[in-house]
């Protein structure tokens, strides 16, 4: 299976294959290349090379919903003031545990900038993990939680690209092609937005930097 990257518009035409591929096949496909590139992807990371805006540490925090095997898993996203998707982390429970376990992998990865403020809606699940991140020291005290529904519209924005990547697989098979395909997802989301310097923010080198990385033919 092969997945044709488009040099004029590179993510648009990643989507319209993914759309006619099943989800199942695709998670595999991403964690075959995704493994067999490890060494590429560590260098990434530990160069900060996939980065967040470090201009604006405000955190835009929201769940979305994902079905697997039928049933609805919870889709943690977070973004920062100038949408540069900061991490993702998918789960079978919307409760405190998920969120400080989200809020854990956000906040120790080496491409984050620690928040001055996190914004997230009333969900009663946010504070208690918000609290749990301080008291582990992966959070500044001096950090403010704005539960404000209306503020969070920048997220809940973010959302619809992910779900018109995912809907045409109408779901996932297994938990684990789920979080494999959405990783995927979100590092195309990531490249188109400009995060990663080493593609560029042009099609074409875009294009090329898919090449490298997943060895796909642009």
């Amino acid at each position: 299976m092969v997945i044709v990257v488009a040099a004029r518009v590179v993510v648009v035409a990643v989507r319209l294959q993914l759309a006619k591929v099943c989800n199942k096949t695709f998670g595999k496909l991403v964690g075959h290349h995704w493994s067999h590139n490890a060494a590429l992807v560590r260098k990434l990371s530990t160069s900060g090379i996939v980065r967040n805006s470090s201009s604006f540490p405000r955190y835009w925090v929201d769940e979305t919903y994902v079905k697997v095997k039928g049933k609805w898993m919870y889709l943690y996203r977070a973004v920062d003031k100038a949408g540069a998707s900061i991490d993702f982390y998918l789960s079978a429970h919307r409760d405190h545990l998920a969120a400080a376990r989200f809020f854990k992998k956000a906040l120790t990865a080496k491409h984050t900038t620690l928040p001055r403020v996190i914004n997230v809606d009333k969900a009663a699940s946010y504070p208690p993990a918000v609290e749990s991140a301080k008291a582990a020291g992966y959070l500044p005290d001096e950090t403010i939680l704005r539960q404000v529904k209306y503020l969070n519209n920048g997220v809940e924005g973010d959302h619809m690209p992910m779900k018109r990547l995912i809907a045409p697989g109408l779901g996932f098979w297994s938990f684990n092609t789920a979080r494999k395909t959405i990783q995927g997802y979100e590092v195309m989301r990531m490249i188109k937005k400009g995060q990663v310097p080493a593609a560029g923010k042009s099609a074409a080198g875009q294009a090329r930097f898919i090449n490298l990385l997943f060895g796909v033919v642009a």
